[in-house]
């Protein structure tokens, strides 16, 4: 089969052998993945990891390891990415997101979904429903990694967010905030990367404009080293900074605001996936707005270049071209 494989250099390859299955797996075929800012980042270098890149994706189940799943076969899912032990306290006690040892799609351990044919545990996936197109629901993963946000605000005292950086998983962010009920702006490096989440209905401004301490909270989803500094500095005294970036830099910190102004910083990974289901049945984000090209998987080299040019927002690959709309 085809895939999209990182090992220092990332690289197409028409050789790779479909996965063998465990007990309690599934084999799915890749109908939209969708390139993150992640997947940008461990092209980079990013967490060391080696193997089949990919971790947003909507497909079909083809195979089962064990006779008791069937009625999986031919189901339309997506699913979440962990892969815990099972046996750690973590795992017993908050599942899987957080173990120790845990292998993670795509990411840490375990090859991901750029390509033909890949492998997930039943107990990750999720149906997708018949009104949510794959288009829509390929968006499932960085929709669910924003609900988690409100989530782990909701019990604070706060009116006013800031959301740094208008990307791939910033607009997501700021506008299920937005739905929420909060006042939320978007900041961002130039007006341009303003337009679409104006056109989103949502508060825009320029990063470099905005005063100092004057959000109750900023959310970094920068994907970058400068976006910490820049919400730490927009921060109110006794605020809340939500980070939500990853990436390969290693940049020096001046942390001294969050020690003298009692900073309460949360960080903010994964999210449920059954929401953000719900949430794209019910049509309440214009998230096909947020596609700029769709390319074949032999082509994932030209994706991944077109992924990381600035103001790209989402880039999907497709197992052969004849299956969808050409890159745009």
């Amino acid at each position: 089969m085809q895939a999209l494989t990182l090992d220092t250099l990332l690289r197409y390859r028409n050789d790779i052998s479909t996965p063998e299955l465990a007990t309690g797996e599934a084999l799915i075929e890749l109908r939209l993945a969708g390139i993150c800012a992640t997947d940008l980042e461990l092209v980079k270098g990013y967490a060391g990891f080696s193997g089949i890149l990919g971790h947003e994706f909507v497909g079909t189940v083809t195979a089962v390891a064990d006779d008791k799943h069937r009625e999986w076969l031919h189901q339309r899912v997506v699913g979440s990415i962990n892969i815990g032990c099972n046996a750690c306290e973590i795992c017993r006690s908050d599942g899987p997101a957080h173990c120790l040892n845990r292998k993670v799609l795509g990411i840490r351990d375990k090859d991901g979904v750029f390509a033909d044919y890949f492998s997930l545990p039943i107990t990750n996936l999720h149906p997708v429903p018949d009104a949510v197109a794959d288009h829509a629901a390929v968006f499932t993963e960085p929709l669910a990694a924003a609900l988690r946000v409100v989530t782990q605000i909701a019990a604070l005292p706060i009116s006013d967010i800031a959301v740094v950086g208008p990307g791939r998983l910033g607009l997501l962010i700021a506008k299920v905030l937005s739905l929420a009920g909060y006042r939320v702006t978007v900041l961002g490096r130039s007006a341009e990367s303003l337009v679409l989440p104006e056109q989103w209905q949502l508060a825009t401004g320029l990063t470099a404009e905005i005063q100092d301490n004057c959000f109750d909270c900023v959310v970094d989803a920068s994907g970058q080293a400068a976006g910490f500094a820049a919400a730490l500095r927009i921060v109110k005294p006794r605020g809340t900074l939500v980070l939500k970036s990853t990436f390969a830099a290693h940049p020096a910190l001046d942390l001294s605001k969050v020690v003298v102004y009692e900073i309460n910083i949360i960080g903010s990974r994964c999210g449920p996936f059954a929401d953000a289901l719900a949430m794209l049945t019910q049509n309440r984000l214009p998230v096909e707005t947020m596609i700029n090209g769709q390319y074949p998987l032999r082509d994932g080299l030209a994706a991944f270049a077109h992924a990381a040019k600035a103001g790209v927002r989402k880039i999907l690959l497709q197992p052969a071209q004849a299956h969808g709309k050409q890159p745009v």
